[in-house]
């Protein structure tokens, strides 16, 4: 039985993801090899203070952004809004998001993506 700890997990740098500003830290859970269903993978990331995960989009694919902790503000298809922990982000097919931490502290977040 494969049990992965993000919280225990050893993340690696992502500098400016997808265009984004600065360093993340992120690791890949589960990758689409691992899986047998439409779901592609499972990321766990943390956003530093000022960072960003840039705009950009998507094909035939949905993402969905769980916040766990901090705050920021998530663009989808040209709608800006603050998220906080416990927000549930969905990113539809051919959509367009990204997502900055505009706080002094970290924000973390869960993402999970399957092809549509």
């Amino acid at each position: 039985m494969p049990i992965r700890n993000f919280l225990k997990a050893n993340l690696g740098d992502e500098p400016n993801c997808h265009g984004g500003e600065g360093v993340l830290k992120h690791i890949s859970l589960y990758e689409d090899k691992d899986l047998l269903s439409k779901l592609r993978f499972i990321n766990y990331t943390i956003l530093p203070a000022g960072t960003s995960i840039g705009l950009h989009g998507h094909g035939n694919d949905e993402e969905i952004y769980i916040i766990l902790e901090g705050q920021g503000i998530m663009e989808v298809d040209g709608e800006e809004k603050a998220v906080s922990p416990g927000d549930v982000i969905l990113n539809k097919p051919y959509g367009e998001h990204g997502l900055k931490n505009n706080s002094n502290s970290d924000l973390k977040i869960l993402v999970f993506e399957a092809g549509v």
